[in-house]
């Protein structure tokens, strides 16, 4: 099949690759020039296990290609996905102007019938936004062309994205036709061969799918983070709280490890426009209200716990870091605990050693060059001549301490663990001071 897809970021160039790789014709349109450019030399703007590889067959094989000439990709797909960004405006609605440009894009270029697929996380009553754009275009043009609105949300997990595209959990496609239907269905027969993972239903439904299903992951996160903290005041063990109602089938394990906090592109975006598009129709969603709340606190958990440990003088104290990425397995810093973090401390006087494996250019790109902050090269080089150690992300190979290398080169055995990652006692018995979230 032919298709285009608008948006070669983290959503649409994963997407596109895996339907590449599974056989169909895909061109990949961005306004970012350089881009462009790069991708077609091999050069993947993100970090994502597998992707680089992926895109470099496909582009080799000549299923895959890039540009920057809107009419080639319109005039290339009888599907066009829009997987454009959508970031939240400043009263945390989503902000919808480069989806409605794109569906605009594709009106004026369009000469046969297409289907216009929303991949971008919209708020609900987006496809309809779409369709009027669109039949104003062709209105203006003086055309009549056919062309249906489908959406199609993403639900890819930095980190595991190419496994979740070839694998999903389910296919959710919104849509009241019946021959648009069967269409995405053939699109995507590759990935529903196992076992029916489709999911078929009205438009409003499906976009409000996407929302709900960040909205209960975020949600199972910030109470589990509540209740650490609840345990940590009460003497109880998150830990053990954790495997007690985790055993529960009608609960499960899956998001239920308390921490300093959730970020990425995803969660606390998703949440904060869920909550705005509710207040649209006079709705007050205050679970959602608290989650966020919840999670904003914990994100400055960690620097509570530092700045007492050292009586409220954090001035000229030096810190190592060890993760930036708001997850493992992704470069993505987008309102990753690190940030807030790293901003309280040096608000406080202090500096930051950082390492993380993949992170570290995104770091430099948000901050710059600062002399309160140092990019190191290795996970024991930002420990050197620190007075203690931060985790905020739970990278594999933090996971394995080396008690002597920390004696030997912080100035004195601290570590702050927003991840959980070791046993209290065991810290204790080696002679670290440890400080971990919701575990005596």
């Amino acid at each position: 099949m032919k298709i285009t897809i608008f948006g070669v970021g983290y959503v649409g160039l994963v997407q596109a690759a895996v339907f590449a790789d599974t056989g169909h014709h895909v061109v990949c349109v961005d306004v970012d020039d350089e881009r462009i450019e790069n991708l077609k030399k091999g050069i993947i703007p993100i970090y994502e296990p597998g992707l680089s590889t992926l895109v470099e067959e496909n582009y080799a094989a000549g299923r895959l290609e890039f540009t920057t000439d809107a009419e080639v990709g319109v005039a290339h797909g009888d599907i066009q996905f829009i997987a454009v960004g959508t970031p939240s405006d400043e009263d945390g609605t989503a902000d919808l102007t480069a989806v409605l440009m794109v569906a605009q894009t594709i009106a004026t270029h369009m000469t046969t019938s297409k289907i216009i697929v929303d991949k971008s996380t919209v708020p609900v009553g987006t496809a309809g936004k779409v369709k009027v754009s669109v039949s104003h275009i062709l209105e203006q043009r003086g055309v009549d062309i056919d062309f249906d609105i489908v959406s199609n949300p993403e639900f890819l997990k930095e980190g595991s994205a190419i496994e979740d595209c070839k694998r999903p959990d389910r296919i959710i496609i919104g849509t009241n036709n019946t021959a648009t239907a069967s269409t995405m269905r053939e699109l995507y027969a590759p990935m529903n061969r196992n076992h029916e993972r489709i999911i078929i239903m009205d438009v409003k439904s499906a976009e409000l799918t996407k929302y709900a299903a960040n909205a209960m992951l975020a949600t199972k996160i910030s109470f589990m983070n509540e209740i650490s903290n609840l345990a940590e005041a009460l003497g109880a063990d998150i830990e053990a709280v954790r495997q007690g109602i985790g055993s529960d089938k009608r609960v499960g394990y899956h998001f239920i490890y308390p921490g300093c906090g959730y970020g990425g592109s995803c969660f606390p975006k998703d949440v904060q426009a869920l909550v705005r598009t509710a207040e649209s129709v006079g709705y007050d969603a205050e679970i959602l209200k608290s989650v966020e709340a919840v999670n904003v606190r914990q994100k400055n958990k960690l620097f509570e716990k530092i700045n007492k440990h050292f009586g409220n003088d954090l001035k000229g104290k030096v810190f190592a870091l060890w993760g930036l990425s708001f997850k493992p397995n992704t470069d993505d810093m987008r309102d990753a605990p690190s940030r807030a973090l790293m901003e309280a401390l040096w608000a406080a006087g202090a500096k930051v050693q950082a390492y993380d494996p993949e992170a570290m250019t995104e770091c430099e790109r948000i901050y710059g060059q600062r002399e309160d902050l140092i990019l190191m090269g290795s996970q024991e080089g930002v420990l050197e001549a620190a007075d203690a150690l931060i985790i905020v992300t739970e990278w594999q190979h933090f996971k394995v301490l080396d008690f002597e290398v920390l004696k030997l080169n912080l100035k004195q055995p601290v570590i702050f663990d927003g991840r959980n990652l070791f046993e209290p006692q065991k810290m204790r018995d080696n002679g670290i001071t440890y400080y971990s979230i919701g575990r005596a």
